[in-house]
């Protein structure tokens, strides 16, 4: 007959009240038993005195005649200094589970993709240093313009396409300064 000595549950649903008890380990945990041990109570703070309750000669009597505690039982012993710590190897014990390393993941793949946009605002900052090179073409496209510009104003009077030139050369003055202003900032 293997005995155990072990927490059995009592109290209603959600209000947990365990006894510590000897029973055989064959037994259903909250069935039969051989003698009642003490008394654990979780809804306690666990500065209680009332939190748990042990006879302790009554324990060490069934610990001498070769009970074995369980795991819950055996921390509460080591706790009140009846039986020496065991050493537990938990290796998995500090591992993340699965919905945390998903989690992770896509925490990973969220910053991966913040810092891809955030380094193509600097290649498009790049592009507008090089910009001033491109914009020859677009002053001279502007020139082509004019062309059709003047064939227009020949048929206007003089002064109107002196009006008309000088804004859409000022307009061709203004595009690099302002992008000049871009890349410098």
């Amino acid at each position: 007959m293997a005995m155990k000595i072990r927490l059995a549950r009592g109290g209603s649903k959600k209000r947990p009240h365990y006894s510590i008890v000897a029973a055989d380990s064959r037994m259903p945990r909250d069935g039969r038993f051989i003698e009642k041990l003490g008394t654990y109570n979780p809804l306690l703070p666990k500065d209680s005195e009332e939190r748990l309750k042990m006879n302790m000669e009554r324990i060490q009597y069934w610990l001498d005649q070769g009970a074995q505690p369980t795991d819950r039982i055996s921390r509460f012993l080591e706790a009140a200094g009846t039986i020496e710590k065991k050493a537990r190897n938990n290796p998995q014990k500090g591992e993340p589970g699965e919905k945390a390393k998903d989690l992770a993941e896509a925490k990973a793949e969220k910053a991966a993709a913040a810092t891809e946009a955030k380094a193509e605002p600097v290649a498009e900052e790049a592009a507008a240093e090089e910009a001033p090179a491109e914009e020859a073409p677009v002053e001279e496209a502007a020139a082509e313009e004019a062309p059709v510009e003047e064939a227009a104003a020949e048929e206007a009077p003089a002064e109107e396409a002196a009006a008309d030139k000088a804004p859409a050369e000022d307009a061709a003055e203004e595009v690099p300064a302002e992008e000049e202003a871009k890349a410098d900032s």
